[in-house]
């Protein structure tokens, strides 16, 4: 790998590192990031996958004790265990199952940043018509949701397949639509970022595997420390980030850097 493409790997590392538990669309940052860099290897779309999950790990890490607590309490038959490990299955299964039918929908979406563009400019405005008529908030735990919610939250997941979406932003503002408060939403999305990213690495490694050089893998590796290190930073930062300002500033952030990208992917 050249020193270029390592400086490359390195910065979008950090992006997805501090982007992918923000409403803003972490793999629409580093498709826009990859074509200001002009960044095509290695294995690009795989590289954009796998390291959202090192990002992702970052979660296992600040909540680990919280996993714990949970499958130890979900042996000793505690109903609200139970019902916590419920609401991550039902969320996570409509991800794998559209994913599995779609993946080489999405694979072409990841390469169109003018699809980003746009998609951060809907999404954006999205959030700031939720904030506004969003129900009071009636739930304040992952236990609490019902099945339904669950499933439900699982489907608004799965719209961040259209790079842009945000996979967070969806999910928390699907969640707010249901009467969840914000900061249970937000940690509901980093707990049902594990298992999903989990899912959607294994499944892209296992049908790109066999493209994949040295390189690419050396690579997608820096990339998967660097997003996981720099995650490591950002994560309990948001909560009380989204506590103090709620959704809009990231809403805001949304328009003008999807505007800012429309405008330079006409006209440049």
């Amino acid at each position: 790998m050249d020193q270029n493409s390592l400086i490359s790997v390195i910065i979008l590392g950090i992006i997805e590192g501090l982007t992918e538990f923000l409403p803003v669309s972490s793999t629409g940052h580093l498709i826009l990031a990859a074509e200001l860099l002009n960044f095509k290897g290695p294995a690009e779309t795989t590289f954009k996958v796998v390291i959202q999950l090192g990002a992702i790990m970052a979660v296992l890490v600040v909540y680990a004790q919280r996993f714990i607590g949970v499958g130890l309490g979900a042996l000793q038959a505690k109903p609200d265990d139970i019902a916590f490990i419920r609401n991550l299955a039902l969320a996570v299964l409509p991800a794998m199952v559209i994913g599995v039918f779609a993946y080489d929908a999405i694979k072409l979406m990841l390469e169109n940043p003018t699809i980003v563009a746009v998609m951060l400019i809907v999404g954006g405005i999205a959030i700031l018509i939720i904030e506004k008529i969003a129900p009071a908030p009636v739930i304040h735990g992952i236990e609490q949701l019902s099945w339904r919610n669950a499933l439900l939250i699982g489907l608004f997941q799965c719209m961040a397949m259209i790079p842009g979406v945000s996979r967070s932003g969806a999910t928390i503002m699907g969640s707010l639509m249901m009467g969840v408060e914000r900061k249970t939403a937000a940690e509901f999305t980093f707990f049902l970022a594990a298992p999903t990213m989990v899912a959607a690495t294994a499944y892209d490694l296992l049908k790109t595997w066999d493209q994949l050089n040295f390189d690419d893998l050396t690579g997608i590796a820096i990339g998967f420390v660097v997003a996981f290190l720099t995650a490591l930073l950002v994560v309990k930062s948001l909560i009380s980030v989204v506590g103090r300002f709620g959704f809009a500033p990231f809403a805001w952030y949304r328009i003008a850097l999807g505007s800012v990208a429309l405008a330079y992917l006409t006209f440049a």
